[in-house]
């Protein structure tokens, strides 16, 4: 499996956060259901759990004393989840962030002022997601060895 890079990531986040812009133009704003508060906390948690589990699984590859050895189906069952999460992260990043777009025309009015702050704290903790996510990725690679990093003549 190869590592998650950021470009595909910033791209899927643009390109969703256009089109979910785009709809929400088209359609009619009052249709919409309101967005959940929720999402902040939820999303801030997942987050400080993915980079924990790095910090944890980092450690534990490293062979740091007071630490376990890690089961191998562990570290690429907590990689998937890096990689779906990554994945995941920008997806629903994209859609807050098409909506703060949208929002940020209509300050003037209360409820999409609401919108507005709801959808941008929504969409910075996608971000903050994504990048644990990133980190839980590196952390599940398993370091070279010496003999792997000298150059054979």
């Amino acid at each position: 499996m190869k590592p998650t890079s950021p470009g595909p990531l910033v791209g899927i986040l643009i390109i969703v956060s256009l089109a979910t812009w785009a709809a929400i133009m088209m359609g009619d704003y009052g249709g919409w259901p309101v967005l959940p508060w929720t999402a902040i906390p939820t999303l801030l948690l997942l987050a400080l759990g993915e980079g924990y589990s790095g910090w944890a699984t980092k450690a534990r590859i490293a062979r740091k004393p007071g630490t376990k050895p890690v089961e191998p189906l562990a570290v690429a069952r907590l990689a998937a989840l890096a990689k779906a999460s990554a994945y995941a992260g920008a997806v629903f990043g994209g859609i807050f962030a098409g909506f703060a777009l949208h929002t940020s025309q209509l300050l003037d009015r209360e409820t999409p002022r609401g919108e507005f702050f709801i959808a941008t704290g929504s969409f910075v903790s996608c971000v903050l997601l994504v990048c644990a996510a990133l980190y839980l990725e590196h952390c599940c690679k398993v370091p070279k060895k010496p003999e792997d990093e000298q150059p054979r003549d």
